[in-house]
């Protein structure tokens, strides 16, 4: 893998003092460029997996593996999934502005990033400290990064993938945008409809809904639906811990019970215990590979013993800068009570598990500083090319329904449903690969009314 830095005035980067073009350490370099304006420079980080056949290459693919996160450090763990398109592509990423290789603004560690063990609150005041903590995160990373706080959101970085077609002497891009990567696609495809080559996205997250409430109860259904199916695997699996019983009626009976007083789990140390708040916030039914883990941890939980409940799950929080650029993206409510009245609507929608959903974006978002920005809001691009887009039937994190929202506001796209959870093509998901290589190889889009099955069928 080859890294190119790459210093990029790119479209809409122009801007007097307060703008959002500098480097966070040192301070920008300004030069009059007209007008009465003053221009800075941002180094943006770009990486690359060359393609295997430079005779037969078909051009750049600038990717992005969602987060918002860096994504060169990132790749360096995930080359091989994308070794099947080097054998057309340039395979290529670039760190935000902000992350890492690309102007990287370090957090200070005397604030650290709050991380609390349950992303859903059980009470006021312990949702109102968690917020003091992320102001004060928040406050800490704007101080450190200067004249970029404020300004790392989406819009800014449409812009900067334009500039990177430039640099990669593109005049289309070719683009693969998953999970948080696909809200940069719905930018991009707003901003610049008429540069996009072939476009794909994976695993949508709508940036088009304008409704909280709408925007959060896709996601609360699919996670209900999946607790449906881990019961249905449990009744027809005899190695389920709770084979011989009802799933359904042991977790509202452990919820129930947790409810009212929080249940020991006495393998956390003296005293320890487990409320529902916690036991929600690590039963993600989502992810099948878990379900005998939650069978088993249900099981106890119900025999007295919430153990399992209270340990840390495997997998990293997100970065430090990912939720400043997310919550500027998705400026969620911020007030308790406003996020209490979005619970209290899914629970009589998905009064099991769906409703904690309310609770998600709070945890990135509670009591962050103000900052600019960027919306959801509808689309309506003209010019574009066919799109392909695909989403899990199982992903709660992007539910189906955002993917098939954003596709009908990008005029000749097609949507290609799938049986599966998140990432699909990262994931391995064959007949998803297939359809992906032939559209972006030949522009040959999946026939309309085309779904992909089982990732083992």
């Amino acid at each position: 893998m080859r890294k190119i830095i790459a210093a990029l005035l790119g479209a809409g980067l122009l801007a007097t003092g307060t703008v959002p073009v500098a480097s966070a350490e040192p301070g920008p370099s300004w030069q009059d460029c007209g007008d009465g304006l003053q221009c800075g420079r941002i180094e943006l980080g770009l990486a690359r997996l060359p393609a295997q056949d430079p005779a037969n290459r078909k051009g750049a693919l600038l990717v992005n593996i969602g987060g918002p996160a860096q994504q060169i450090s990132v790749l360096r763990g995930s080359k091989a999934a994308f070794a099947d398109l080097t054998r057309w592509f340039d395979v290529v990423v670039s760190d935000p502005r902000g992350f890492e290789a690309s102007s990287g603004v370090q957090c200070p560690d005397s604030m650290p990033m709050p991380e609390n063990a349950q992303w859903v609150f059980p009470d006021q005041a312990t949702y109102d400290s968690y917020a003091a903590e992320n102001r004060r995160f928040g406050t800490g990373c704007a101080e450190a990064a200067g004249p970029l706080a404020g300004r790392l959101n989406t819009w800014q970085v449409a812009r900067d993938m334009d500039a990177i077609r430039t640099a990669l002497g593109e005049a289309k891009l070719n683009y693969y945008g998953n999970s948080y990567g696909t809200v940069f696609g719905q930018a991009y495809a707003e901003f610049f409809p008429d540069r996009i080559g072939r476009m794909y996205l994976d695993s949508v997250m709508d940036h088009t809904n304008r409704s909280w409430l709408g925007w959060l109860l896709p996601r609360a259904k699919t996670m209900e639906a999946n607790l449906e199916r881990f019961a249905e695997w449990c009744a027809a699996e005899p190695g389920c811990a709770l084979h011989d019983r009802n799933a359904l009626e042991v977790w509202d009976e452990v919820l129930a019970r947790a409810e009212r007083d929080p249940i020991p789990a006495p393998g956390a140390g003296p005293g320890a215990t487990a409320g529902a708040a916690l036991i929600v916030s690590r039963a993600n039914p989502g992810y099948e590979g878990r379900w005998p883990e939650l069978a088993t941890s249900l099981l106890e939980a119900h025999a007295g013993d919430a153990t399992r409940f209270t340990r840390t799950p495997s997998g990293g929080m997100d970065p430090a800068l990912s939720r400043i650029m997310f919550c500027a993206d998705f400026p969620y409510p911020t007030e308790y009570d406003e996020v209490k009245g979005l619970e209290t609507a899914l629970r009589s929608r998905t009064p099991r598990i769906g409703w904690a959903t309310a609770w998600q974006m709070s945890y990135h978002c509670a009591g962050l500083p103000g900052t600019v920005n960027f919306r959801p809001h509808p689309i309506h691009p003209q010019g574009l090319p066919p799109i392909l887009v695909a989403s899990g039937e199982y992903d709660s994190t992007t539910p189906p329904q955002d993917a098939r929202r954003v596709t009908a506001q990008l005029e000749g796209a097609r949507y290609l449903p799938a049986k599966g959870a998140h990432a699909l093509y990262l994931s391995g998901h064959p007949c998803v690969r297939d359809r992906v290589h032939r559209y972006l190889t030949s522009g040959e889009l999946p026939p309309a009314g085309t779904v992909c099955g089982a990732a083992s069928s």
